[in-house]
Formats: C-alpha cells, structure tokens, sequence
C-alpha cells in the first residue's frame, strides 16, 4: 500500500496545456478545424496553439504586384484575421511560428508536404523583414499590444532538417533568425521571439545557436525544440508502423534544453517543446490507441518539472501534410479525429483538466492531487511495453491510502478508458474498419468514446480512504473522491419501495 502525503509536496505544473499543435494555419477557416477546437476548449482548456504555414501562399499575406512601372508589395491579412478571431473567441491564443516562405519570396523552389510549404531562404532580407515587421504590427494594431505580448513568436520549424530548411543550412538559419529577431523587438521589445525549433537528434544545434546569438546580441527570449521517440519509418500503403523507445525518453528530451545551456547566460530562458509525440508519422495506428495513452500518461504526469510547455502534434486529424486522410481513423496525431470522435489520449487530456493543483504524490503508475474544495483526484495507468515484445500485464494493481479532510464517507467517481471502454478505435475495427462511417456508424463511434463511469461511496478511517484499484490492460482511470454529506432523510428506507412493512 502507498500512503498518499496529507500535506502537498508542491504544485502541478500544467506545462501540459500551455499548448496545442495543429497542421497549417488556414486549416482553421474550416469547420470541421472549428468544431474540433471547441471540442477540445472546453473539455481540457488549452491557452496557446501552434501550426505551420503563417505565411505560406494559403494564407495570401505576401502580394506582390506592378504598378506605374515599379514592384511593390501589398501585405493582405483577410485570413489572418479570421484565424486569429476564431481562436481567440474559443479561448486559445497563437503561439506564432513565422514560416514557410512565400513563393513570390522564395529563393527557390524547394517544398515539403502535399500542400507545397516552401523551404528555401528569402531572396531579399529585407522584404523578409518587411513581411515580419507589416505581420506583427498590424496584430499589434488589431489586437494590442498587451495581447499579442502574450504570443510567443518562433522563427522557422526545424531547420536542421533538409525537409524542412534547404540543405539544413545553420548559418542561413542563423541570418534568418537575426533578422527576425530584430524585426521583432523594431515593432515592441515587449514581444517574445525565440528557436530554433529543431527536432530530435540535432542537440548540438541548440549549443551553436547560443553561442552565435551570445556572440551577435541577437534577442533571445526562450529556446525550442521537438521530442519523439519512434524509429525509421516502415512503410505500407497510406500508413507506417515504426519501433518506439521508452516514454522516459521524451521525458529526457524534455530536459535536454536546459541541461546545455547550463553554464550559458541563456539558462534561465523558458524551453517549450513546440511539438511533441510517440511517432513523427501522421499516419501510424500507434496514435489511436489505448497503448498511446496509457503511454504518454507519465509524460503529462512530469512534464512540467523540465520545461515551461510541452505541445501536444496535433490536436485534430485535419492534418494533411502526407495528403488528404484515406479513413476516419488512420494513424493521424489528432487528439480527435475528423468529426470529432474522442481517441484515448484525447481522454487523458481530458482527466487531466480534471486533476487539481496541489501536488500530493507522483509514482510510476499514478498521480495523487488535491482541490482547493478538498476533492482529491487519483489518475493511474497500467505500465505499457513499447517494443512490443509483449502486450503488457492482463491487470494492475494500485493500493493507495488516500487523505481526504472529512469524516465518515467519500463519494467516489471512477472514468476508465481502455481496449474495450472509451476507445472508438477498437468499436471501428469491429464494425469492419469502415473508410467512410455513415451516420449511424459515427452516432456508434461516438458513444463507443464514452469512458466507462462508475460511482460508490468508500468509509473513511481517520481521515483516509482505502482505495483499491485494479486496472486493465493500457489502461487510464480518473478517480475522484469528494467527502459526503449524507442528506438521506431518516425515514428512507430501500428495502420498502414495494411496499413491505419496516423491519
């Protein structure tokens, strides 16, 4: 048995809900982008979100044109500004990355995804800085000040990719960085720019990008970078499957920022992970899974503890950069797929909006927090083997004491998601993996995302409730207990609802 501490041993970072992926920017014009994100405000309340594409030609912000004779640039901002008023009316703000280049921009012709981002270097700095400078001043003027201060500005998305930044070029990444950063702090030094937003297994990026913003004085307000952990992709049609290491290993990732800039002057910069996963594929069943969230649950358990946000990629299947979907579920990092059908981790998100912010305990298997009203919220999942070898232990068992400051009786809320319970994934399958469900099928898909609920009262021995929990395999439990106040009338009796007289 655990005994859970009375007293908390500090506060739980929600470092987990500063921020959410989504694919590029102007998917949010659609509807189905719309529905998702309210879904996933007001259910688990995420503050800042974050996509790629700000000033890709969807979004017609860089507009070139001839007039009398010379070229000039018109700065169009129609879709920015609906993207940006439908976030902020559902209570999310942006977490602005600044890319990919504008064709009319671009130095070449090189572009990554189906929807064509392009990835070369501007042709001309200083139309660059322009397009920067015109962005952030109109949002400025728009907005306010004091708002679009609250928006983190990232320069690029991993440019130690050739994929994404031609040639993996550092010093033309550096350029690009310097005179962003400037251009920034020109319209408010108020406005916080950071990077490089590099992916996993480029550490020495970040080292050289300190040294040559130390050395440059080039603003620098928080860091960047990305965490998975799946191997080489292995192919089949429209999807892959992929090795995974430990979920500790993001957790590692997660504090590698820090850890190199230790004995630099940026080592009390904020480090957010912009975008974090098991898989860097779009497409792998991995993400629809309950192994998933039983998975990641220990990472948004401890995340917090080793950078400022960790950014969940995505929060919505409407994602398209290895092309449209060829299915409802299809391996799509979405915390929801298209038409809103909860997956499991999107229920781990969900208990965790749940949990309360004093700290009581923290273990391999579960996490013990408190409420200001008193109520204590217990999330537990059962341990997951990532390579596969196995399927993970039939059941797990979790002990706990649990403090509770009341006498006689808890009210006790159970939510379990697992392979059979809140996992419209496995419903799917059963109905024959339909590409398309008709209405009827997703009216069953959406009530096969329903978590499993169940409800008892536990007695209460010095101030401390015996729970008990045993769970299934991948699975997640939220439990709950509130202290009771039994408002039974006395001549209440269950034994007389047909009439029987009184013992």
């Amino acid at each position: 048995m655990i005994r859970v501490p009375a007293e908390a041993t500090g506060r739980l970072s929600d470092a987990w809900r500063t921020c959410v992926g989504t694919g590029r920017t102007d998917l949010a014009l659609r509807r189905d982008h719309q529905d998702s994100l309210a879904l996933l405000q007001r259910e688990i309340g995420f503050r800042h979100i974050r996509g790629h594409g700000l000033f890709s030609d969807g979004m017609g912000v860089y507009r070139p044109y001839e007039h009398q004779g010379a070229r000039r640039v018109h700065h169009a901002f129609t879709y920015v500004d609906q993207v940006v008023d439908t976030y902020l009316a559902l209570g999310i703000r942006p977490f602005l990355e600044l890319g990919f280049m504008p064709t009319e921009l671009a130095s070449g012709e090189r572009t990554v995804f189906w929807w064509g981002g392009n990835v070369t270097p501007p042709r001309s700095h200083r139309e660059w800085a322009d397009l920067v400078r015109a962005t952030l001043t109109h949002l400025v003027d728009r907005y306010g000040l004091d708002e679009v201060r609250t928006w983190p500005i990232e320069v690029w998305n991993e440019p130690n990719l050739p994929d994404f930044w031609q040639d993996a070029d550092e010093k033309a990444y550096h350029r690009l960085y310097e005179v962003t950063a400037h251009t920034v702090k020109e319209v408010d030094a108020g406005l916080q720019v950071g990077g490089p937003a590099i992916s996993p297994g480029a550490d020495e990026w970040l080292v050289r990008f300190a040294g040559f913003a130390e050395e440059r004085a080039v603003p620098l307000d928080f860091v960047s970078r990305h965490a998975y952990t799946s191997g080489p992709a292995q192919h089949v049609p429209f999807g892959v499957h992929q090795t995974l290491g430990p979920a500790s290993g993001l957790l590692e990732q997660f504090a590698t920022p820090r850890r190199q800039l230790r004995d630099t002057p940026y080592a009390a910069l904020p480090v957010h992970i912009t975008e974090f996963n098991s898989s860097y594929r779009p497409d792998n069943p991995v993400h629809d899974t309950a192994f998933h969230a039983a998975y990641l649950a220990p990472v948004l358990a401890a995340g917090g503890d080793l950078a400022d946000s960790f950014s969940y990629w995505t929060g919505s299947d409407m994602f398209e950069e290895t092309g449209v979907p060829t299915a409802l579920f299809h391996g799509g990092f979405g915390l929801l797929t298209h038409r809103q059908v909860r997956k499991p981790t999107y229920h781990l998100y969900a208990f965790m909006a749940r949990t309360g912010p004093e700290l009581l305990a923290r273990g391999d298997d579960h996490l013990v927090t408190r409420h200001p009203d008193g109520r204590v919220a217990v999330l537990a999942w059962a341990p997951v083997d990532p390579t596969g070898a196995t399927p993970g232990p039939d059941r797990h068992d979790l002990h706990l004491s649990v403090p509770l400051a009341a006498r006689g009786e808890a009210f006790v809320r159970r939510s379990t998601v697992d392979e059979e319970h809140g996992n419209a994934h496995t419903a799917w399958r059963h109905m024959g993996s339909p590409r398309s469900p008709g209405p009827g099928q997703l009216d069953v898909l959406h009530e096969a995302a329903e978590p499993a609920r169940s409800h008892r009262r536990l007695p209460l021995h010095e101030g401390r409730a015996d729970l008990r929990l045993t769970l299934a395999r991948h699975e997640i439990t939220l439990v709950e207990l509130t202290p009771l106040t039994d408002e039974t009338p006395p001549w209440w009796d269950d034994h007389r609802l047909l009439g029987r007289e009184a013992p």
